[in-house]
């Protein structure tokens, strides 16, 4: 782990803590409690969110000649929303270990990577166009007043990522990979780069085919917002087991604009102690009370780790069996 990450960790989990003891560690774990088996619950109904976002992968497949399967995409979101969710590999670690997983499991690499690559984008963008959507129906919603408060932070926010999103993707059509490895080649110029840079090259030829086949992004791209609309029921559900029953539309707020501020804070590996503080900054506006806001942030927690330590696991395992493949079989690359 780099000395930022680590910095970064410590920060977010002297946040978390800070906010737990604020409002009584005691309450908090009652609040959390009273769900029960109701977490269980939670944490299977993520399936249907991880199912879409599965799905916005594979589409991307079938034109293009990748081998992989519905199955492979499946395994390989898991996996990297394990990733990203337990480990202090920032928002990176999660799409690199999906390619390799997808590679290994016989997709072709430069469509893999294109694949991730166009399907995170997409996602993304997705995720910006969800926050908007939940600003957009609060803003009309006039019990809800006091979101005025936050409404203009949350739509700099917004803007702000959404410029990023539009980098990202102006670079991609570019020639983003090839660019790296060529600027890396001057910098780091005592070993050969050529291979690095031909591979590069086709990945940014097959990112480039893959944004042409337009109808294929759009399916993508609709994929990963019906996952993230979806996923409002993951909050609606929490929220209802835990006593404290919203409305649909009050969930779409506490899942929209806590998405938006934890994708702010991606740097803090898990955003953690940036989503605590983002729900209780959100719960007055929904009537809910402090205790309940932060047992709703652990109970999306523990269904990370409900899903996500299994995921590392399977990984980990994945990853010790095609290593003895590869050393059984000394032509197998990756």
């Amino acid at each position: 782990m780099s000395r930022a990450a680590t910095l970064l960790l410590t920060i977010g989990a002297a946040l978390f803590v800070a906010l737990l003891a604020w409002q009584g560690f005691g309450s908090v774990a009652s609040a959390l409690m009273s769900a029960g088996w109701g977490l269980v619950a939670v944490a299977a109904f993520h399936l249907v969110p991880l199912v879409l976002d599965a799905g916005a992968i594979y589409v991307l497949f079938d034109r293009h000649g990748a081998n992989g399967t519905m199955r492979d995409a499946l395994l390989a979101r898991w996996a990297g929303e394990s990733v990203n969710s337990l480990l202090p590999a920032g928002q990176i670690g999660g799409p690199v270990l999906m390619v390799r997983y997808l590679a290994q499991r016989g997709t072709r690499m430069r469509d893999a990577a294109a694949a991730i690559t166009v399907s995170t984008t997409m996602q993304a963008l997705a995720q910006m166009v969800f926050a908007l959507i939940g600003l957009a129906l609060f803003g009309l919603y006039g019990t809800h007043g006091a979101l005025a408060d936050f409404r203009t932070p949350a739509l700099v926010v917004t803007a702000v990522l959404a410029l990023c999103i539009a980098v990202f993707y102006a670079m991609q059509r570019r020639g983003l990979f090839g660019r790296v490895l060529r600027l890396l080649s001057k910098v780091f110029g005592k070993r050969d780069w050529s291979g690095l840079t031909m591979r590069a090259d086709a990945v940014d030829a097959a990112v480039q085919g893959m944004y042409r086949a337009r109808g294929k992004v759009a399916a993508t791209f609709s994929l990963s917002l019906a996952g993230w609309l979806v996923g409002t029921g993951e909050v609606w559900l929490a929220l209802h087991f835990l006593g404290h029953p919203v409305s649909w539309l009050d969930a779409l707020l506490l899942e929209s604009v806590g998405q938006a501020i934890r994708g702010a804070a991606f740097a803090i590996p898990g955003s953690l102690g940036a989503q605590e503080g983002g729900y209780l900054l959100l719960a007055p506006i929904v009537g809910l009370p402090p205790e309940a806001a932060l047992a709703l942030s652990l109970a999306k927690r523990a269904r990370e780790i409900g899903l996500g330590a299994p995921g590392l696991l399977y990984l980990h395992l994945n990853e010790r069996n095609f290593q003895r493949r590869r050393a059984a079989s000394p032509q197998a690359t990756d």
